[in-house]
């Protein structure tokens, strides 16, 4: 019987440590270990290659994604380092279709970076028939967010995985917005699952950390030797950290759920708000595709304010617990700009295009009270109506 989310992420990979007993998988804060002989150890060589601390956060990360299929976790320094690991897979030539909502990073590798190894990527809104109008003979992945960001929109990971795996693409899922608590991209035909473990994961704005999680065996070879080769790994310290914030987040995540869902229910009310993007709304136009692939919704708002980017700023500059800074996903509120912070690298006519305005702002709803929260909005939106 699959265990509760509770559950599963107080126990993910919680074995106890041999030869002390100690509950906590310890931190092994090591650059290398001692080989009886050339090339005979105990399993471990070199700390970039190897180190039992990021293991059990490995492993914990593949138990939460995929509780009923074996899979492996590789975790990475960072989430564009875990982005720019499964990038690798590709070769020159190769072609990436994205939904056209990306997280600002992942467009600036793939634009900024990717492009200069002849690697092509098309954006789309992956609308239904948009697979077949910008396939092309060397498309090779299928990269998807949802609920992406910043504008929260939902596409069908099972419709769309099946179509692309018909092709013979490997299908990528950025599943950080929702956590392995509120929906399993595996289950659903990803092949592989992205995480920033900055965010939900880790979930106290402490440790910065990106992992993918993949039941395919060929593909898990190729990630792990990319993972050394190229070497972007975490410190034991910062596993150890991300190992901490996962005990609690089940438990963070319903929180967050039930803020986020009774602040935007608030929201459709004020008049200094004119567009409101939650998948939990009735009004979203993917509301019923979040439903059959999500548990809740998630706790990420974004808003569209009355008077553009000018009561934007004033609506950011007002709050006072809501803080305004890069991330999400931490205990405490944040609000974001997009058109100036996360997605300022992307072009001008690209962000409109996808939908972005100067006037919209995001909001990382905390796990504080949420009549403190609301309080904190309504007084931020009357300044910035001023």
């Amino acid at each position: 019987m699959e265990k509760g989310e509770s559950t599963r992420s107080v126990h993910a990979a919680m074995d106890p440590e041999q030869v002390t007993g100690s509950v906590q998988p310890p931190i092994f804060q090591t650059s290398t270990y001692v080989q009886e002989d050339f090339s005979v150890h105990k399993g471990y060589e070199y700390a970039r290659s190897q180190n039992p601390t990021r293991e059990a956060l490995e492993k914990a990360m593949a138990e939460l994604e995929s509780p009923n299929s074996p899979a492996t976790g590789i975790c990475f320094s960072s989430g564009m380092a875990a982005i720019t690991a499964v990038s690798q897979l590709l070769s020159s030539g190769d072609h990436i279709i994205a939904c056209d909502d990306l997280y600002g990073g992942t467009v600036r590798l793939f634009d900024q970076v990717l492009s200069r190894y002849g690697i092509e990527t098309t954006y789309s809104k992956l609308s239904p028939g948009d697979l077949e109008k910008v396939a092309q003979q060397n498309t090779k992945v299928l990269w998807l967010e949802s609920p992406t960001n910043p504008l929260l929109s939902i596409h069908d990971i099972k419709k769309l995985a099946s179509q692309a795996k018909a092709r013979g693409w490997i299908v990528v899922v950025d599943n950080t917005f929702a956590s392995p608590v509120l929906q399993r991209p595996l289950d659903l035909g990803a092949d592989i699952v992205l995480h920033s473990t900055t965010k939900y994961i880790g979930g106290h704005s402490d440790v910065v950390g990106g992992c993918v999680i993949i039941r395919d065996e060929q593909l898990i070879e190729r990630l792990k030797f990319l993972q050394n080769a190229a070497g972007a790994i975490p410190g034991p310290f910062d596993c150890f950290l991300t190992l901490r914030g996962i005990r609690t987040l089940a438990l963070r995540m319903e929180r967050h759920c039930d803020n986020a869902e009774e602040i935007t229910e608030r929201l459709t009310k004020r008049a200094e708000v004119t567009r409101i993007l939650y998948p939990g709304l009735p009004s979203h136009p993917n509301h019923h595709v979040a439903a059959s692939q999500m548990r809740r919704f998630g706790g990420m708002i974004s808003i569209e304010l009355e008077g553009g980017e000018m009561a934007a700023r004033k609506f950011a500059a007002a709050l006072k617990l809501f803080l305004t800074a890069e991330s999400l996903g931490g205990v405490e509120s944040l609000i974001n700009h997009p058109w100036t912070m996360t997605h300022a690298a992307i072009p001008e006519q690209q962000r409109r295009d996808a939908g972005m305005t100067p006037g919209l702002v995001r909001l990382s709803v905390g796990i504080e009270d949420v009549e403190d929260l609301w309080n904190d909005i309504v007084q931020a939106l009357q300044i910035s109506s001023q």
